[in-house]
């Protein structure tokens, strides 16, 4: 698993070979079993991050009328980042859990902080994982917002098909902002179409 972080410090860095076996064996990897709850809605946040190597986690809420609202899914070589300011510690807005048995690089400030300052290049590597990351979450939302129900449905198809077969359906209704029965009929008359 540790190839896909190889992979971007190969493209993110020139680090020498020696300092990047030296921060593969430092990051802290682990497995986590399917139904792991990462962070519950209202816990305490905390100045964490994960990087999905393997396996599907869904982050989401549950609205005031008590429904949940699915607001994101993390597949393979996608950054979770779930941090607050050190200084104001805060509920969280969202719950993380693992759909599938998952492993996931694990990041807190202080141990990124000691890396950091020791291999500068990797928070350079880090900040444009980040940059790709918010430029991906702005245009889907820019597409989210701007298409319909049957246009995100065929957005997730071209995009993320894996996440037909991985979530449940009514987990991937909620995240395209429709009900279960209303992803059904998209699905059934899109083939049709077929």
């Amino acid at each position: 698993m540790k190839e896909i972080l190889l992979k971007y410090m190969n493209e993110f860095t020139t680090l020498n070979e020696a300092e990047k076996r030296k921060i593969s064996e430092a990051i802290k990897i682990k497995e986590f079993k399917k139904g792991t709850i990462l962070l519950a809605q209202g816990d305490l946040r905390v100045v964490k991050c994960y990087f999905v190597l393997k396996g599907c986690v869904r982050q989401f809420f549950v609205d005031e009328s008590g429904k949940e609202v699915t607001a994101n899914f993390f597949t393979e070589e996608q950054a979770i980042p779930i941090v607050t300011d050190q200084m104001q510690a805060e509920p969280s807005k969202y719950s993380y859990t693992c759909l599938e048995d998952s492993m996931l690089v694990i990041g807190d400030f202080d141990s990124e902080q000691v890396m950091y300052d020791k291999y500068s290049q990797l928070e350079t590597m880090t900040r444009k994982m980040m940059e790709i990351s918010l430029r991906e979450v702005q245009d889907e939302f820019a597409e989210f917002i701007k298409s319909t129900p049957e246009g995100r449905y065929k957005s997730i198809v071209n995009k993320r098909p894996q996440l037909l077969i991985r979530v449940p359906q009514h987990q991937l209704a909620s995240y395209l902002g429709m009900t279960p029965e209303s992803l059904s009929r998209i699905k059934k008359r899109l083939n049709k179409d077929v």
